[in-house]
């Protein structure tokens, strides 16, 4: 016959692993739901990587005049 008493031990182990694991991607989940639903309420703040960005061409950094003055 075969055993069965050391491979029930060895599964029930593997399955209180995959439970832990489940457990801590639910709570990341969930940590990530919190986050997205921070980030929708505060929409309105500007981001400050981009603040003051304004779309289209560029105003130059220096003044060029007459090229005679170089």
């Amino acid at each position: 016959m075969a055993r069965r008493g050391k491979f029930s031990a060895q599964k029930r182990r593997r399955e209180a692993i995959k439970r832990q694991k489940k457990q801590e991607k639910e709570e990341r989940r969930a940590m990530r739901k919190e986050d997205q639903d921070e980030d929708a309420v505060n929409g309105g703040e500007e981001d400050p990587d981009i603040a003051g960005i304004v779309p289209g061409p560029q105003p130059r950094l220096y003044d060029v005049g007459d090229e005679d003055d170089i």
